[in-house]
């Protein structure tokens, strides 16, 4: 029988080539700060303080916390491709490649400093360089002591355990050819807005208390990120419709998914106009509805659409509807590393669709009581009312069309006289998505 034994070799993954693939894995800034955050949950930090520091080429990220903190074996690890740990069921991370894969889809080099016990005065720090690892060709982490370790990396352990990620070198963030410019401050300070808001969404739950044992507060650039409730639950007038739980099968067995469906006040049911104007969310209003999609409390999809069981329809725009499930799902879901992309599962498109028919008829005529309301002055329920006072089609004082025509214009003319015509080209993609009446009304 021993001759008949298959002869192995191994075959170690060239580093610079994997690592550098590896950074494309699909984040974004504010997705990739989030994932951070998951590992701070885990470790149970009470609070998160990010931090977008800008000087050029120089510039940095942070994310600190106060959570448990690593010991040297702990930190080894979790600085490896692929980590070996035992999660558990709510554990928001899976695949022990989120720390490296989220901080390198943005910098070249991340640092990681911990500290486990307020009487352990010793700081173990490790550094994953991406121009050491394509320099050598191998899998190796730097091990920090000394002078080599930044004053800023330290700060925030000084007074309590927790753990701090630094990301600098950041050259999928200031992107610009000059790092020093105007453009680059402006864009870290929108990209500081931008985390601001999609931590405020994914994490909504965890920052109002809705989590047991797990309170959290953030803080982005020193200001406290406020929760953002896709439901407007703390509105009189939001209706909440009949749960209900679905089975569903993965390859840990059968698993439950709970669906709560929501229909959002119109417009004039809003305790306020500034109520309205934040429930409208970061797609605003049209492009909000459809599922939100929570694994472990945690937001994962948020708005954007119905997963192809029905089209975006502007009568069906105040319907939003919660699935929430735990990660022995994952794979019925095909949740990736980035938790970026989710799948509905075939068993549970049948159920889903009866579901969703009821609450976007619901959410239909809620949607034409408000459009029949004299107090609406006749827009739409929940219909986008411009702060030029004039409500969606309107031709406004000036001619509408016309004057919309004109200011397109002197944008496209004054942004070629600067030569920022590329510029002005993004930004036109960004408000077709984000307020595409706008986008309309200026011709774009």
């Amino acid at each position: 029988m021993a001759g008949n034994r298959v002869r192995t070799e191994e075959v170690v993954p060239a580093a610079a080539r994997t690592v550098g693939s590896l950074r494309d894995i699909g984040y974004d800034l504010p997705r990739a700060v989030a994932d951070l955050i998951d590992n701070s949950i885990t470790a149970r930090a009470s609070r998160v303080d990010v931090t977008l520091h800008f000087d050029g080429v120089d510039s940095w990220i942070r994310v600190a916390d106060n959570g448990q903190g690593m010991d040297a074996a702990t930190i080894q690890e979790a600085m490896r491709y692929g980590a070996a740990r035992d999660y558990e069921a709510n554990d928001l991370g899976k695949f022990g490649f989120g720390l490296k894969t989220a901080s390198t889809s943005q910098c070249r080099r991340v640092t990681v400093a911990s500290r486990i016990a307020k009487q352990q005065r010793r700081f173990e720090v490790r550094q994953l360089d991406l121009v050491h690892i394509e320099r050598t060709n191998k899998w190796e982490v730097l091990v920090l002591e000394g002078d080599r370790r930044a004053p800023h990396l330290l700060e925030p352990l000084q007074k309590h355990p927790g753990t701090v990620v630094l990301w600098d070198d950041l050259d999928r963030v200031l992107d610009y050819r000059d790092p020093w410019g105007g453009w680059a401050q402006r864009r870290m300070l929108e990209l500081a807005a931008e985390i601001d808001e999609h931590l405020g969404m994914v994490f909504h739950r965890f920052l109002a208390g809705d989590v047991s044992g797990r309170k959290l507060a953030i803080t982005v650039n020193g200001s406290r990120v406020t929760p953002w409730d896709p439901f407007c639950r703390e509105e009189r007038s939001t209706e909440e419709l009949p749960a209900k739980d679905l089975q569903v099968a993965s390859n840990h067995g059968l698993g439950i998914v709970r669906v709560r469906p929501f229909v959002v006040p119109t417009q004039q049911e809003f305790s306020s106009e500034a109520a309205w104007r934040r429930a409208s969310g970061p797609a605003k209003w049209n492009r909000q509805q459809g599922f939100y999609i929570y694994r472990a409390n945690r937001l994962i999809q948020a708005g954007g659409g119905w997963n192809r069981l029905r089209t975006l329809d502007e009568h069906t725009k105040l319907a939003r509807v919660a699935l929430e499930f735990f990660p022995d799902l994952d794979s019925a879901f095909g949740i990736n590393i980035a938790k970026a992309y989710v799948r509905l599962p075939s068993e549970l498109r049948a159920d889903l669709d009866s579901m969703v028919a009821q609450v976007a008829q619901r959410a239909n005529q809620r949607y034409r009581s408000g459009e029949r309301d004299p107090a609406s002055g006749g827009r739409a329920g929940g219909g986008r009312v411009g702060s030029r006072g004039r409500g969606r089609g309107s031709t406004g004082t000036r001619g509408g069309t016309r004057s919309g025509a004109a200011a397109r214009r002197a944008l496209e003319e004054a942004a070629s006289a600067v030569g920022e015509s590329d510029a002005l080209k993004r930004i036109v993609r960004n408000l077709r998505s984000s307020d595409p009446e706008v986008a309309r009304e200026l011709g774009w």
